[in-house]
């Protein structure tokens, strides 16, 4: 499992931090007693994209960090290569699973008509990455083309895109919670954010459903980490 992280961070971003840029940014936190791992909040050479959050776009000192996919914490990114299993079924990422809900679960689903779909359902959930948002952007036009504003889950419809906190964002709780059981090892980098606020690595247009807040599902699941050690 380690090895897939490690491909997530070296594949799907756009990050190699200099060395001497770690032992820098490690000055100045210590400097401003900032007990955490310097390299969060360092963004790399690489340009950012314009849909884009640098880590250096908030401070230590004012108890934020941005889960960029310029560091180790990407891992909490929806994107992540980070296998967990569902319901029976296995998955890729959450971002694999996430879309996947868009694309009809058999020919007798009332979507699968509708166009003519480039992957399967299941071909998406095995996807990572912008492979997944590109699988389902192209599943999105569709859905806008048709009126449909719902996905599905086991034969079970759920809106999609509310402000309530519904079945679809009780599902996706349900993928992280499983992605990080999955990941034990993971449960100590999480609890090592704690408390700082957990913000994403990308702009948000408003209003912004509570399935999309990712960073505030994973600060969830950091306090019921919390309470567990307890």
């Amino acid at each position: 499992m380690k090895q897939v992280n490690r491909q997530f961070v070296g594949a799907h971003s756009l990050f190699r931090i200099p060395y001497f840029l770690i032992f820098f940014f490690s000055v100045q936190l210590l400097g401003g007693e900032c007990p955490y791992n310097a390299s969060w909040w360092v963004d790399g050479k690489t340009q950012p994209a314009s849909w884009e959050i640098l880590p250096s776009s908030v401070e230590c000192s004012k108890g934020t960090v941005v889960l960029s996919k310029r560091t180790e914490l990407g891992w909490f990114s929806n994107f992540a290569a980070a296998p967990f299993e569902l319901d029976g079924n296995t998955y890729q990422s959450v971002e694999g699973f996430w879309q996947s809900l868009k694309f009809p679960e058999g020919a007798d689903d009332e979507r699968f008509g509708l166009a003519e779909w480039e992957h399967t359902r299941q071909e998406v959930s095995q996807m990572v990455a912008f492979e997944a948002k590109r699988a389902g952007s192209a599943a999105s036009k569709v859905m806008q083309e048709f009126g449909i504003n719902w996905v599905s889950h086991r034969g079970k419809k759920m809106r999609y895109r509310t402000v309530e906190k519904g079945d679809h964002f009780r599902l996706i709780v349900r993928a992280m919670r499983a992605k990080l059981a999955a990941h034990p090892y993971q449960k100590k980098l999480l609890i090592e954010t704690h408390p700082l606020r957990l913000l994403p690595d990308h702009k948000e247009k408003p209003p912004i459903p509570p399935a999309w807040k990712y960073y505030d599902i994973w600060a969830q699941l950091r306090s019921e980490l919390l309470k567990q050690k307890d």
